[in-house]
Order: structure tokens, then sequence, then C-alpha cells
């Protein structure tokens, strides 16, 4: 059976957009829309003062609404829901610790809780940094997200999927998922890496010159080329624009607004102190305009 696209769902217009934006995701690959609500109320004491067969009713009339949405809009896809009996992030999470279920899970930029100043909740947050599959951060449609559609695209242009490079330990399985969307979208793929000047230089007095510059900047160029060549070789299909840029995270927020998916990576940590998101994946995710996928790799 096809691994199922993930959707968390509470109520909120963020969340009803995102698992819009599961749905043609789920069509995409062939694979069935999963909409997901966490319920948190009976795992602590206040279960035993309730009957824990009506409690998530709610959930349940909330996710058929969502379900039948999301199902008129996309005839033909097959849409399951659930109520997790679990806190948000954690039963989000474990949704998509069950691999041979789950190939990604999409959610909405805030959620109810959430304060309208934040571009992404912390709830968003949290999963993407502890997912064991990739997490697809969708933005609501609007003032906030320029003039791109659910699907991430400004409407008429060349459809482009955006992927953030460390061409100095790049990740198969982050260029893996990159060049995949490239192939279900028809879309050209645009490898972004973002590079820092040599310590050295940040000292005050010790600014490069022009031909330093240059030269540090085709050293960096050749080390994309080089990280690109396999899969380049295995999708000759796919049009890919290479780009080498001084600057990590800013160079992966700009001039991105157009895509239809930006694609950053996430190193798998091997305890929970270590931190969940890399500096540039967190700069991205609070502000980039479109799609964003992080996805987690060794």
């Amino acid at each position: 059976m096809t691994p199922a696209v993930l959707a968390g769902v509470d109520g909120s217009p963020e969340s009803t957009v995102a698992a819009h934006w599961a749905a043609g995701e789920a069509l995409r690959r062939g694979a069935p829309l999963r909409l997901l609500h966490a319920w948190p109320w009976l795992t602590d004491g206040r279960a035993s003062f309730a009957d824990p067969e009506d409690l998530p009713v709610a959930a349940q009339r909330m996710l058929a609404a969502v379900a039948e949405e999301v199902g008129a809009r996309h005839p033909g896809l097959t849409v399951q829901t659930d109520v997790v009996l679990d806190a948000a992030v954690d039963g989000l999470v474990a949704a998509t610790e069950v691999a041979e279920d789950a190939d990604l899970l999409v959610l909405g930029s805030r959620g109810l809780g959430g304060f309208k100043g934040l571009l992404v909740g912390s709830v968003s947050m949290a999963v993407a940094g502890r997912a064991a599959v990739p997490v697809v951060v969708v933005r609501q449609p609007g003032p906030e997200s320029g003039t791109e559609s659910a699907t991430g695209s400004a409407a008429g242009a060349v459809p482009e999927v955006v992927v953030g490079v460390d061409a100095g330990a790049p990740s198969d399985t982050v260029l893996d998922f990159a060049f995949r969307e490239a192939e279900l979208r028809g879309a050209r793929l645009r490898a972004v890496h973002g590079w820092n000047l040599p310590a050295a230089f940040a000292v005050v007095g010790f600014l490069p010159s022009g031909t330093e510059t240059a030269e540090l900047q085709a050293v960096e160029e050749k080390a994309l080329a080089a990280a690109l060549a396999g899969h380049r070789a295995r999708y000759p299909q796919i049009e890919v624009v290479e780009q080498a840029r001084l600057g990590a995270a800013r160079t992966l927020v700009e001039d991105t607004e157009g895509a239809a998916l930006l694609v950053v990576g996430r190193r798998r940590r091997p305890h929970d102190l270590a931190p969940r998101l890399g500096r540039t994946t967190h700069a991205v995710l609070h502000h980039a305009r479109p799609p964003i996928a992080v996805v987690p790799h060794p």
C-alpha cells in the first residue's frame, strides 16, 4: 500500500489550507490523504470524569467537515480521518514514526492557539524538529503570503522547486526528496548553496578584494556542481539551475516567493537535548513565503 500523506487539522483556516495542499500532494503521489487531529483531553486525570466514547465526537465532526470539503475539491482522492488521543506535538510526531503508513506530514503555519504575530506557530516548529518524515509547513494565502496560491506557486509562473544545498556536506536524502518533488510537479529545480566568507574576513579592515571574492565564488560553484552531479545524472529530464550565493539563510529567503516548494534539511539528533533545527532552517521557517519542506537526514 502506498504510504499516506498526513495533514494535521485543528479547525483553523491555516490547517484547512494545509489540508488542501496535502490533498494535491497526495494526488500527485497516488497516495491516500489522512487527516489527523490531536485530542489531549483523555490523557490526564480528566479522563475519569468523562465517557471516552463521547469526548472525541466534536473532533470527529470537525474532521468529517474538512474531509468533505477536501474531497469535493479533489475528486478521486481517498480521504481518511483519525483522532489521535495525545497532545498535539507528541501525537503528530508519533503518527510519523510508523514508516510504512506515512510518507509526509503537512501542517499549517499556525493553529488555533497561535499568536497572529507569529508566521510559524510553536506546534509546527516543534513537529518539524522531531518528525520521522518530511514536514511541510504551508502558509495561509493572504497579506502575509504575498500573491501565491495555496499550492505555493504564483499564478502563471513556471513551476519551480527550490532546495537548499550544503555543498560541503550535501545530503542525498534532502536532494532525493527535492528532485522527486520537482519530477512530480514537472517543475524546474533551483539548487541554492549559500556560503559564508572565511573567518579571517570577519575582522574589520580585512574585507576581501573583488578578485578574492570571485575566486571564492568559483570554488563554491564547483563544490555545488559536484554535489549535484549524481542526482542530475539520475534525473536527466529535470531542468536544474545552480545558484551559489554569499549568505546562507538570506539566500533561501530572498527570491523564493513564487516557488511551489522550498526544501531544506534537518539533521536527526541522537538525543532530545540537541538543537532541533539548525539556524538556517529556523530562519527559513520564520521568513520564507512558499510552502517549506523540512527533511530529516542523518
